[in-house]
């Protein structure tokens, strides 16, 4: 029996699950979320001068005790302020360390940006930088006085 590739039809189903990340160590609390599909996580951290030194090592504790890790992070949403200059210096610090080391791209938003929206909550965030097309890879902090 004779086989012709032709006559043959594979057909292969590819599930693309996205996974983002976004940080805010702008306010009060340091906060992560962590959107997989449909799913969300979060949790925060005292804002210290503590955690602001070992940042990326809460990020890879929270990314773990979500059965996640960063090489599963497609992209980055950061918040650039306005708020507290140590805490926006050294999300934005690790974050394009990350981008730099991982290549996982990153947006730098504000929710100043999404003022003219009712939604403005981390799990809607990715939505809202597609929205109000904030540009990928570029940092603008906005710092408080």
């Amino acid at each position: 029996m004779i086989l012709f590739s032709s006559a043959l039809e594979l057909e292969i189903n590819i599930i693309i699950i996205m996974s983002s990340l976004i940080v805010d160590a702008a306010k009060d609390k340091i906060f992560l979320t962590h959107i997989v599909d449909k799913n969300i996580y979060t949790c925060g951290y005292e804002n210290s001068k503590i955690n602001f030194e070992k940042l990326i090592i809460l990020i890879n504790e929270f990314l773990e005790n979500n059965k996640s890790s960063l090489n599963e992070i497609k992209v980055i949403y950061v918040n650039r302020g306005p708020g507290s200059f140590a805490g926006i210096r050294n999300s934005l610090a690790t974050i394009k360390a990350l981008f730099l080391t991982k290549k996982i791209d990153y947006y730098c938003f504000s929710f100043l940006d999404f003022e003219k929206s009712n939604k403005a909550k981390y799990e809607n965030v990715p939505h809202l930088c597609d929205k109000f097309k904030i540009k990928k890879n570029l940092i603008n902090p906005i710092y408080l006085s």
